[in-house]
């Protein structure tokens, strides 16, 4: 039958189902498919935090959301225009963000009387007035999967599970998807089991044929490519982009890469994708806890190396006292930070903003680090780039606050040239700097960069002392003198305050706000797009963003002061907005929220409206 097709500039899509379902490995390939059409993309995944939750329960539902356009966008999107829902339970969670007038695709074959009864229905949602002010289309996803697949060697429980292949194969038809990088996908997966191949892609063609052939989807959506600046693109994830930031960091300094990290949620991946680039002289070492990760990556930079470790906030607890070693040594080591909900295990696989405060000052002593943050995922490269320039240049410790919201979201990236990128060579000790010409002084510093001499173990006439006792200035011996403590104290300090970071950037397109919001990290998607919202509205607002929190921008102060009200959204309590009246006594106004989720743009734009209302 011939079917309609419709233009649209952007839709946003939710795959929901039971964590078994394949939802992530379902929107994962959709991505990939909308990715080679050119459009701009944005995901949004969400699962639960245990392996696997009781089948069809709510706490069990997994979902993953794409936001694809055919122009810029700065967000996963606020609400799905269609919900692809497996079960009962998977409708039931994901409802409420459903505008009036979405499509449901629902598996029909998954609300039986049992599943309807795990989540509270008293009757199917599909028999009453419940779903009316939407458009609902009841497939019996399961049992056509199982159907298609009969002639097919594979157990009826693999058939079973082939069922998310349906659905993608009916969404790739639905809104014009190539999908020929999804079989050459499914090949290589399940390479060792041709009938699983043959059954994922006899699966994936049913669902497209459904779609063809079917009277209830009459319509066929297509998204034209965005614009954007020529080049080659990759989708990326933060996580993946943060991994190649780091090997690039490695290459650009002609060090080995050293990894030390113990697995956590989320920021495994970022071991899992560093432990594949041996060749570029990187080695990964997982280790048997957070602390003896840091401890062997502390080790690796005395010895020479770009030491790095990954973790989340309860590492970076655990991680704080040999920060404080390196601190105290003035050796380079990047800490990644990928931020999730706490306190304690809080909700592993929910994003949050909170650790800024123990970033910032969460160690003993006065033992103070560099600090940046990146605002999307594949900012997550430079982020890590520039991590590395600040640690090897001036000899620190630098934490990168990325969060589970970028880590795992995803966005093309445009592959940028490696000779564009920052020359990040050292230059090592060698000889004696003394002005005996014999004598080896490890504390005296670059009268630049305040940063002391690196020098390799074993070289000769380099010997030193090390460890976490104060040293003495220049000699680096044992030192109790009050007044050399302070000097140090006041020294490391200001090897920090006086790294040069660019100043902060405003974007006042008329020139004329009076309120300006201030964002950092990966609110910087949802403020931009809620202040696109406000600005058709034909309010002036202002925006800008920090990479660098420690140290801040040299301009900020005067940033801030220019604007009658300042405007301060976090994933937290108020972190930063306290930060930012404590050091420049600006009245900041905060907004804050700890769900788990990250800011939808229509809400913050509710908010940003009415604080234009009463300046």
């Amino acid at each position: 039958m011939t079917k309609q097709i419709r233009q649209l500039d952007r839709v946003v899509i939710r795959f929901a189902g039971d964590s078994g379902d394949g939802m992530q490995l379902t929107g994962d390939r959709f991505t990939s498919e909308t990715a080679q059409l050119g459009n701009d993309i944005s995901t949004l995944p969400n699962f639960p935090a245990e392996i696997r939750a009781p089948a069809g329960t709510l706490p069990g539902v997994s979902s993953f959301q794409v936001h694809f356009a055919d122009y810029d966008i700065l967000t996963p999107g606020d609400a799905p225009n269609v919900l692809v829902a497996m079960n009962p339970a998977a409708l039931k969670a994901n409802l409420a963000d459903l505008p009036r007038g979405a499509d449901i695709i629902v598996n029909t074959d998954e609300f039986t009387r049992r599943n309807l009864a795990k989540v509270g229905y008293q009757t199917s949602p599909l028999d009453d007035d419940s779903l009316a002010g939407y458009v609902v289309h009841p497939v019996a996803l399961t049992s056509m999967t199982v159907g298609a697949l009969a002639a097919y060697e594979v157990s009826k429980k693999d058939a079973e599970r082939s069922k998310n292949m349906f659905a993608l194969g009916l969404l790739s038809w639905m809104y014009s998807r190539p999908y020929e990088s999804t079989l050459r996908f499914l090949e290589r997966k399940f390479a060792a089991r041709p009938e699983l191949v043959a059954a994922n892609v006899a699966a994936f063609k049913a669902g497209w044929n459904f779609g063809e052939t079917t009277e209830d989807f009459a319509v066929r959506y297509e998204v034209k490519p965005a614009k954007m600046h020529p080049g080659t693109y990759r989708n990326i994830t933060g996580n993946a982009a943060l991994s190649l930031g780091l090997v690039a960091a490695g290459v650009r300094s002609g060090l080995p890469v050293f990894l030390g990290a113990y697995p956590i949620t989320p920021a495994s991946d970022i071991l899992h994708e560093l432990s594949k680039h041996k060749r570029f002289g990187v080695l990964t070492m997982q280790a048997e806890d957070e602390i003896a990760a840091v401890g062997a990556a502390l080790g690796a930079s005395y010895g020479g190396s770009l030491g790095v470790t990954t973790t989340s906030g309860p590492g970076v607890a655990l991680k704080s006292e040999t920060i404080s070693l390196a601190v105290a040594l003035e050796l380079p080591l990047v800490i990644v930070d990928v931020q999730r909900a706490g306190p304690s295990t809080g909700m592993p696989t929910k994003t949050e903003q909170a650790d800024l405060n123990m970033a910032l000052y969460g160690r003993h002593g006065e033992a103070p680090v560099a600090v940046i943050a990146p605002k999307s995922p594949s900012d997550c490269f430079f982020a890590a780039l520039e991590a590395a320039r600040i640690a090897l240049t001036y000899r620190t410790p630098v934490i990168l606050l990325s969060d589970n919201y970028v880590a795992n979201g995803s966005e093309p990236w445009l592959l940028p040239d490696v000779e564009s990128l920052p020359d990040l060579r050292v230059e090592f000790a060698t000889r004696p700097n003394g002005e005996d010409g014999t004598t080896f002084l490890p504390y005296l510093r670059d009268p630049e960069t305040l940063a002391r001499p690196w020098a390799i173990p074993g070289t000769p006439g380099l010997e030193h002392r090390i460890g976490g006792l104060e040293k003495a200035d220049k000699t680096g011996d044992i030192s109790y003198d009050p007044a050399n403590h302070d000097f140090m104290v006041r020294t490391r300090a200001a090897r920090i305050e006086t790294i040069p970071v660019p100043d902060i950037e405003v974007e006042d397109p008329d020139g004329d706000a009076r309120v300006l919001v201030l964002g950092w990290g990966s609110t910087y998607g949802p403020i931009g797009a809620a202040c696109r919202g406000v600005r058709q509205r034909g309010l002036s607002i202002a925006q800008a963003h920090l990479r660098h929190l420690a140290p801040m921008p040299a301009n900020l102060g005067e940033v801030l002061r220019s604007y009658d009200k300042v405007v301060i959204p976090e994933m937290n309590l108020g972190q930063l907005a306290h930060v930012i009246r404590a050091r420049y006594l600006v009245d900041a106004i905060s907004y804050n929220q700890v769900r788990g989720l990250p800011f939808t743009a229509a809400e913050l734009e509710t908010t940003l409206e009415e604080v234009l209302k009463n300046v």
